[in-house]
């Protein structure tokens, strides 16, 4: 199980410093397909690096099966990163390595022998239907093979979690939905938790067993995604859902949610 207690993120630059996250409470139960969804600048792939510590919190705690990471270092923070995989939206292979040394990096990186990354990587290129590009670079394949590639890595080390940050935005509607339809398949044949970092409404709705909306660093709704769907109760969100309503400028020169 995943908690976020009371966390934020301040970055601090010479303009000046930038809230991305405050006050962010989360519960992620094992066994969820999580999303976490809010337009561009909302603060989801800042509060997603949180969960692996690709990022740091300014503030507040982060709770991973019961240990507080928050201040992991060295082995600590080896380990921790080794028990979450992570996707990305580019899907971030290894342009001069083989789909099958794409996938035997994270083992390598662990010290596992040659021979038992090798039978272990071909086991998860089976688990995504690539096999047969073994021995295949990344640019001879489409994009949506590339992101299965990228799952069967972050998948080598047999990881508790993983984090999926826009993970089909840059992939077609039929490609996406084969990669959506592979991620339940690994959460309900695996028990990999996962958390699904996404903008479209669509993916949430496929995919996500319970989900949270975020606006400008904060959490403006959380629930199962039927009933956030079926009865949404923040502007933001309904505004997301396009039930008739609209950002728009207050005389004052702030920005509000109104109906339209």
């Amino acid at each position: 199980m995943i908690e976020l207690i009371d966390v934020g993120k301040v970055y601090h630059a010479s303009a000046g410093d930038h809230r991305a996250l405050e006050g962010v409470n989360l519960r992620i139960e094992d066994g969820d397909i999580f999303g976490i969804i809010g337009e561009s600048g909302a603060g989801k792939s800042t509060l997603v690096r949180l969960l692996n510590l690709l990022e740091r919190p300014t503030e507040g705690r982060i709770i991973i099966d019961g240990s507080d990471i928050t201040d992991y270092q060295g082995r600590e923070l080896r380990e921790l990163r080794a028990n979450i995989g992570m996707i990305f939206q580019n899907f971030a292979l290894f342009q001069q390595r083989t789909v099958l040394q794409n996938v035997t990096f994270p083992l390598e990186v662990r010290g596992g022998k040659k021979e038992a990354n090798a039978k272990r990587a071909h086991e998860l290129l089976r688990l995504v239907s690539l096999d047969d590009k073994a021995s295949r670079y990344p640019s001879e394949l489409s994009g949506g093979q590339q992101q299965r590639v990228a799952i069967a890595r972050a998948l080598a080390n047999e990881p508790h979690y993983m984090l999926c940050d826009e993970a089909t935005s840059a992939l077609d509607s039929r490609t996406t939905v084969q990669v959506l339809d592979l991620l339940a398949h690994i959460n309900a044949e695996l028990g990999v938790t996962m958390v699904v970092i996404t903008h479209s409404l669509d993916v949430a709705k496929r995919v996500c067993n319970r989900i949270a909306v975020i606006d400008e660093g904060h959490i403006v709704e959380e629930g199962k995604t039927a009933d956030v769907f079926a009865n949404p109760q923040s502007d933001v969100t309904r505004e997301l859902l396009d039930w008739g309503y609209k950002r728009t400028d207050t005389p004052d020169g702030k920005e509000e949610v109104v109906r339209d």
